[in-house]
């Protein structure tokens, strides 16, 4: 099977964004439960770097990575950047000084998160901004939403996107304006909520059948969380047919899934980032993919 090598962003709008179906979540670029700077803060630069040389044109981070480290990162690392490279951040969510996450989603939160996001990117707009859903917030999501909408409006976002969001709060933010992609979790044994960090993750494959009937990008987190531990599935049976990892056949199976899918997976170690970015190569069959499910 032949895989869409490119996903537009907002391709119902004036201004789309086409890049590579394969980008790099950056998360893992910190210290330990994505606190403070990471342990060798050289390999850290050098992944960067290395995404720009092997044509990643997609970067997905946040102001509460690190917090804040990410983004220095990608600034010290990238900058000035590829007229062609998307910048993707989060907002809604920080950092206790316990190092616990929480919502930071009441309008003035959420401006600041965009400044600060601006300021340590060195950019002057955002290309696209996910507004996070967190499960402790006591902010109504439409006022949250359209506060997002009115910033966008201002000029300091291109692009207005969703992550951890439900079904229903994918349905509610449809018909309140252009939603030009969703952050969800989604893999291949990640289509039923799970946990990670102590906090529930939504969605799945609900939200990604709406996306699909809207032709919305779904762009995956942890979508290797669960499925790696798991050494008896059929992911690790084809994955010998292959002789690849299993990380491999997982990004493999998501390339394959539906062209809507811009996978991000994140690393530390500059080996599984290549051998993460070898998985676009891999051209899985229908019998593959059927045996798959």
């Amino acid at each position: 099977m032949k895989i869409k090598k490119t996903i537009t962003i907002g391709a119902d709008t004036k201004n789309p964004l086409t890049v590579k179906r394969l980008g790099y979540g950056t998360m893992r670029l910190t210290g330990e439960h994505v606190w403070g700077e990471p342990e060798n803060r050289v390999e850290a630069l050098e992944i960067l770097k290395a995404t720009s040389e092997n044509g990643i044109q997609f970067l997905d981070t946040a102001d509460y990575y690190g917090a804040d480290v990410t983004n220095r990162l990608i600034a010290e690392a990238l900058h000035p950047y590829k007229n062609d490279l998307v910048i993707c951040t989060k907002v809604g969510a920080d950092r206790g000084a316990d190092k616990s996450w929480r919502a930071f989603d009441k309008p003035e939160n959420l401006r600041t998160s965009i400044d600060t996001n601006l300021k340590t990117l060195k950019i002057e707009q955002m290309q696209l901004v996910h507004f996070r859903v967190m499960p402790d917030s006591v902010t109504p999501f439409e006022e949250s939403l359209n506060t997002m909408f009115e910033i966008q409006k201002e000029g300091k976002i291109l692009h207005v996107g969703l992550s951890n969001v439900n079904e229903e709060e994918l349905n509610t933010a449809l018909n309140m304006g252009s939603i030009a992609s969703v952050e969800n979790a989604f893999g291949y044994e990640q289509r039923t909520t799970f946990s990670v960090y102590g906090q529930e993750v939504r969605g799945m494959q609900e939200v990604m059948e709406i996306c699909n009937e809207n032709r919305i990008p779904m762009i995956p987190f942890f979508s290797l969380q669960s499925s790696l531990p798991n050494t008896e599935n059929k992911i690790a049976e084809v994955a010998k047919k292959y002789n690849t990892t299993a990380a491999q056949l997982n990004l493999a199976w998501l390339l394959h899934y539906n062209d809507l899918i811009l996978p991000i997976p994140g690393t530390s170690k500059l080996s599984h980032f290549k051998e993460n970015s070898e998985a676009f190569n891999i051209a899985l069959s229908e019998e593959d993919m059927a045996f798959l499910g």
